[in-house]
């Protein structure tokens, strides 16, 4: 899998872009680089990567969040750090992007910083499941109001079809249609797919590449999600 210096995913609130975001850092920590993370969400109070401090911490992984994030005061700060990721080239970076078109806003301040260095990938997690982008046209228009707020154009995609805890290695599978008419509408490739560990199991030569994920523990007190058809 190639990397590029700076990955940042972005997605529609839901869609997994902080799981994915976490575990893609813990990947480029595995292969020895040294690795910092952002959290630019400044929508979802509930979804952290502060969250995940610990691991991060253990793989020797640089974690910048907002002042308050995991407490009752939340505030869209973002905090200076931040400018590490983009200004220090000698660290691989992650950033995880809001939400939604107007999370994306706060990282317009970066995007000149980014443009300069070009040795990015802006990624769109996609998950089919979610209502707002049930079908390919739903998710290339959330794309695009994220791509106009931040002024960045995305690169690629990710694949993150799931179900919270229903989610079966079918469910990821069924998916596939789906992404490769987004790929077509966008003109992007499919990047990655994502799935928890022992759904990815499941996967193993069936789709390439894969990203095998540790969850946070927090995805799991989801509400039920049930299946949504796709394309409809």
């Amino acid at each position: 899998m190639e990397h590029k210096r700076l990955t940042l995913f972005a997605g529609h609130y839901g869609s997994g872009k902080t799981n994915i975001a976490v575990n893609y850092a813990l990947l480029l920590a595995s292969e020895g680089k040294p690795v910092a993370i952002a959290d630019l969400d400044i929508v979802n109070p509930y979804f952290r990567t502060k969250d995940s401090a610990a691991a991060l911490t253990a793989a020797g992984i640089a974690l910048i969040s907002p002042q308050f994030a995991n407490s009752n005061v939340d505030l869209p700060a973002l905090p200076a750090e931040a400018y590490r990721l983009v200004e220090d080239r000698s660290s691989w970076a992650v950033m995880d992007i809001g939400g939604d078109d107007r999370g994306a806003y706060a990282l317009g301040r970066y995007v000149p910083y980014i443009l300069a260095e070009n040795d990015y990938r802006m990624v769109f997690v996609a998950n089919p499941y979610r209502p707002l982008t049930r079908t390919p046209e739903m998710a290339l228009e959330v794309m695009r109001e994220i791509e106009a707020a931040c002024g960045l154009r995305f690169t690629d995609l990710v694949n993150n079809a799931n179900l919270a805890a229903e989610t079966t290695p079918e469910a990821v599978l069924d998916a596939i249609p789906y992404m490769e008419e987004l790929s077509r509408l966008s003109g992007l490739p499919v990047f990655l797919t994502t799935a928890e560990r022992s759904v990815a199991a499941g996967l193993t030569g069936k789709v390439e590449p894969l990203l095998p994920m540790t969850l946070q523990e927090k995805y799991f007190d989801l509400p039920e999600q049930r299946p949504r058809p796709l394309f409809g």
